[in-house]
C-alpha cells in the first residue's frame, strides 16, 4: 500500500517538478512515511482525485519532503468535482502544509486553516466497586456498584497561545441499566492560555494537588488559575467548589433518602475557595507543599467537624509531599495532610511504593503498587483513591495492565478499619478502559 502511494505521489510530481521554487519555509524538512498525511493522500488516490502519469517506479521507501508533498496537495485543489469526504481530507491537509502552499502561491482559506483546530478525543470505562463494612452485630454491610461511563474530551485551537479545553461525561449503570436520566454532562470547561513558564486557565477546571498526590482533593472548581515557574513552579487559584461533589461526611449525603442533610440546613451549597501550591522536582526528588481554605456554612453542621460552641465555617487544609525515584522501576511517594479547622479526624496521610507502570500506546506494560492510607475525613475531602472509604485507614496493593494498545486494565484492593468503629472496611475494584 505504502509502495503503491509513494509511486502515485512520485509520478504526480513530474508535471509540476520544473516550476519548483525553494523559497518554502524548511523546504527538505522529510515528512516520515508513517504521518497521517500518507494516509490521506493514499485515499485521495484510491479515489482518483490525484493522478500519476509517466513511470511509476520510486526510489525504496524514501521519505518526500513537504514541498513535494504540497505540490500534490495544490493539484488536489484544483480539482471541483470531488466528493464531501474527499473534500475534508484536502482542506485537513491544507491546513497542515499552508505555509508551503503559500510558497507556491497557492492562496488556503481561513476555512481551510482552521480545517483540524477542534480535536476529539475519548475514553469507554467500565468500573466495578465492591465495598464491605463490618456492623456492631459482625455482620456485612455490601455495596456494589457496576458502572459504564463515557467521556469525550474536545480540545480547540483559538490561537498559538490559547485553547479550550471540556470534558463531557456519561454514565450508565449496568445491574439497572439505567443512564444519568439520558443527560450528557459538561463536566468541565476552560481557556487555557499558554505563554513560555507562565500558565493561565479559566473557568471550571480540574482541582488536584499535586504536592500531595490528591490526598486530599480530586475534583473540579469554578474559577481561576496560574500556574508559573520551571524547577520550581506555583500555582494560584481561586473560585468556588461545590460541596455536593465532596465525601459523604462533609456533605452529608444519605444514599436512602437521596438527600444532603448537611447541605440542606443552608442556602448555598458551594464553597469559596482559594489556594497557593508549590511543587520542586529538578531530578529524581520531588517535594511539594499545598494549603486550600473553604468557607461555607456548612462545616458548622458538619457532626465531629468541631468540639464545644465555638463552630468554624472554615476548612484550612495544609499538605506537604515527598517522592523519589529511585530508577525506571521504583518510585517511593508520601504525603501528610491536616485541617487545622477540624477537632476530629482532621488528618490525613499515604505512602506508596510503585514498580513500573502502563503505558497505554504500548502494549503489554505494567505496573504494581502497595501503598497505606489514613484518611480522616475532615480532611481528605474528596481523594483521588478508587478504593476509598470515608474515614478508613489500612493498606491497599493493586496492579494495572495494557493488554492491547489504548486499552487500560485495572485491579486494585483496599484492607483497613473505619476510624470511629474500628470495624472492618473493605474494597475490591476493578476498571477496564478504551481510549480513542
Amino acid at each position: 500500500m505504502k509502495k503503491t502511494l509513494v509511486s502515485a505521489l512520485t509520478t504526480a510530481l513530474v508535471v509540476g517538478a520544473a516550476s519548483t521554487t525553494f523559497a518554502a519555509a524548511n523546504p527538505f524538512s522529510d515528512v516520515p512515511a508513517d504521518h497521517w498525511a500518507y494516509d490521506a493522500v493514499s485515499q485521495l488516490a484510491a479515489d482518483g482525485v490525484i493522478e500519476g502519469y509517466g513511470d511509476t517506479t520510486f526510489r525504496g521507501n524514501q521519505n518526500i519532503t513537504r514541498y513535494e508533498m504540497a505540490q500534490m496537495i495544490a493539484k488536489a485543489m484544483a480539482k471541483s468535482d470531488v466528493s464531501a469526504a474527499d473534500k475534508a481530507l484536502i482542506d485537513k491537509l491544507a491546513a497542515e502544509f499552508s505555509d508551503e502552499l503559500n510558497n507556491l502561491g497557492v492562496r488556503v482559506s481561513n476555512l481551510e486553516r482552521n480545517a483540524d483546530k477542534v480535536k476529539w478525543t475519548g475514553e469507554a470505562r467500565y468500573t466495578y466497586t465492591s465495598q464491605r463494612d463490618e456492623k456492631a452485630d459482625g455482620s456485612q454491610d455490601k455495596d456494589n456498584a457496576d458502572k459504564l461511563q463515557l467521556r469525550l474530551f474536545p480540545t480547540a485551537e483559538v490561537n498559538n497561545n490559547w485553547h479550550v479545553k471540556a470534558r463531557l461525561t456519561a454514565n450508565t449503570d449496568l445491574s439497572s441499566d439505567k443512564g444519568d436520566d439520558g443527560n450528557v454532562k459538561l463536566t468541565y470547561v476552560y481557556a487555557d492560555g499558554q505563554y513560555g513558564n507562565f500558565n493561565v486557565k479559566l473557568g471550571k477546571m480540574p482541582l488536584y494537588s499535586v504536592a500531595d498526590d490528591g490526598l486530599v482533593l480530586d475534583d473540579f472548581f469554578s474559577g481561576a488559575q496560574v500556574n508559573f515557574g520551571k524547577d520550581l513552579k506555583a500555582t494560584l487559584e481561586a473560585g468556588r467548589w461545590n460541596l455536593e461533589d465532596a465525601n459523604g461526611h462533609i456533605n452529608g449525603y444519605n444514599s436512602d433518602t437521596k438527600k444532603y442533610t448537611t447541605l440542606d440546613a443552608v442556602n448555598d451549597h458551594a464553597a469559596s475557595y482559594q489556594g497557593a501550591e508549590f511543587n520542586y522536582a529538578p531530578n529524581k526528588l520531588r517535594l511539594g507543599a499545598s494549603y486550600r481554605h473553604f468557607n461555607d456554612a456548612a462545616f458548622k453542621n458538619v457532626a465531629t467537624y468541631n468540639d464545644g460552641t465555638s463552630k468554624s465555617d472554615d476548612a484550612n487544609i495544609w499538605s506537604v509531599g515527598a517522592g523519589y525515584k529511585f530508577d525506571h522501576n521504583w518510585d517511593l511517594f508520601g504525603a501528610f495532610a491536616q485541617n487545622t479547622e477540624a477537632d476530629n479526624y482532621d488528618t490525613a496521610h499515604n505512602i506508596q511504593l510503585s514498580y513500573k507502570g502502563t503505558d497505554t500506546a504500548n502494549k503489554g506494560t505494567w505496573g504494581a503498587y502497595a501503598a497505606y492510607r489514613y484518611l480522616g475525613e475532615n480532611v481528605a475531602l474528596m481523594p483521588t483513591f478508587d478504593t476509598f472509604q470515608v474515614n478508613t485507614k489500612g493498606w491497599e496493593v493493586g496492579a494495572s495492565y495494557v493488554p492491547f494498545k489504548n486499552v487500560y486494565t485495572a485491579l486494585e484492593y483496599f484492607d483497613g478499619k473505619n476510624l470511629a468503629t474500628d470495624r472492618d472496611a473493605n474494597t475490591l475494584f476493578g476498571r477496564v478502559s478504551y481510549f480513542f
